[in-house]
């Protein structure tokens, strides 16, 4: 069948990752397990960590931390075979590379270098440009800070065109028998969490849930390379038939039930919230072994993140139909807005270091001001063609 176009019920859950992308890390220097390494900052929770602390925050953060960068990269899947299909192996590669490979180079080079700053002022208390670029470049290792998220997606668009000539076949009948879960919605979210158990779990549980490695700007978090290729290989999966067919069809059952989804993303991460304290009483008393307790951490942690992508996507298909002219704005500015919107949520922090107000306002305050600023400067910056061109 031909292909899906772009949407605008994507493009708009798109953006509004972003923004939870943007607010996420508003609130990284305002949470009770935030710390700060003068020693080497990239060791640090965030480049700026703020003496006012909220509860609250670290509940928000961790509920984006779940499930909204696997959610980006399985939207990101979703129009690699329709373009793969109309450009060609080369074409498309070659744009891939333009579009993504290449803001990830000045992103790391450049932004980063202009975001990172404040924590160097921080931790070693003198203004010395030249001492931390060698830093930047040595001790901190050439921090890649959120454009991580595109030189994997360029990798994983890599892969997979290369690959996708020997695998045309079985593309299409995984993607027919992914269209034929439209009508039934819990066999859908049995699958799809089973799928993210196989891809997160097992892996986690060797190499723990927080670690990071790579080469400089080359860095990844290993614990979830599986889980993000394979969501990222689900949109593909999913965006390889017309949408009407497909389980984006505005008459599938799992669709209409986007309440129900909703409330299933709300238990799921209530459980999250609130059963590891007593799975780590347990631990500690000898009443549960380690190794179950985090069995069990890990699959409620996977019932959550399979709840929270359900819900979005089926509340963005059913409800997003109607275009709004900022909101289309902000869509179109989305991918700049990521790519710069770093440097204005670390130095609003570091600014507001001193100020004696609660954490929340901090928060508040970091947010709108990284937003807007990083939405203006986006909006400005793309009226020049070659800007344009790239972002």
């Amino acid at each position: 069948m031909p292909p899906p176009a772009r949407t605008l019920w994507t493009d708009y859950l798109r953006s509004f990752i972003t923004v939870l992308v943007v607010a996420h890390h508003a609130s990284l220097a305002y949470t009770t397990f935030a710390s700060f390494n003068a020693q080497a900052y990239i060791l640090s929770t965030h480049p700026i960590v703020d003496s006012r602390r909220w509860v609250g925050l670290d509940i928000f953060e961790n509920f984006n931390d779940v499930f909204f960068m696997s959610l980006m990269f399985f939207i990101s899947g979703l129009f690699v075979l329709p373009a793969l299909h109309k450009k060609g192996m080369a074409v498309f590669i070659r744009d891939r590379f333009y579009r993504l490979f290449v803001p990830f180079v000045f992103g790391v080079t450049v932004l980063m270098l202009l975001a990172y700053y404040p924590a160097y002022y921080v931790a070693h208390g003198r203004h010395d440009v030249k001492g931390y670029i060698i830093d930047y470049f040595t001790t901190e290792a050439w921090p890649v800070g959120p454009p991580w998220f595109i030189w994997e997606l360029f990798a994983f668009n890599l892969l997979f065109a290369l690959c996708y000539p020997f695998m045309k076949t079985t593309c299409a009948r995984l993607s027919a028998l992914l269209a034929q879960l439209k009508d039934k919605p819990l066999a859908l979210a049995g699958i799809w969490w089973l799928l993210t158990w196989l891809l997160y779990v097992p892996l986690a549980l060797k190499v723990g849930a927080g670690t990071w490695t790579g080469i400089g700007p080359f860095d990844f978090q290993l614990s979830r390379v599986l889980q993000y290729l394979g969501y990222f290989i689900l949109g593909v999966l999913a965006g390889n038939v017309k949408q009407e067919a497909g389980i984006f069809s505005t008459g599938a059952r799992w669709i209409k039930s986007w309440p129900l989804w909703i409330a299933a993303c709300l238990l799921a991460y209530a459980l999250l919230t609130v059963i590891p304290p007593f799975l780590t009483r347990m631990v500690k008393t000898g009443a549960l072994p380690e190794l179950p307790a985090w069995l069990i951490y890990y699959t409620i942690y996977v019932l959550s993140c399979t709840g929270s992508c359900l819900a979005f996507l089926a509340s963005f298909r059913a409800l997003a139909h109607t275009p709004r002219s900022w909101w289309s704005s902000l869509s179109a500015n989305a991918y700049s807005i990521y790519l710069v919107h770093y440097i204005f949520v670390v130095w609003c922090q570091y600014a507001l270091l001193s100020a004696g107000i609660p954490a929340f306002l901090k928060f508040l305050i970091t947010f709108v001001v990284a937003l807007l600023g990083s939405w203006l400067l986006s909006d400005g910056l793309r009226r020049h063609p070659l800007v344009k061109k790239y972002l």
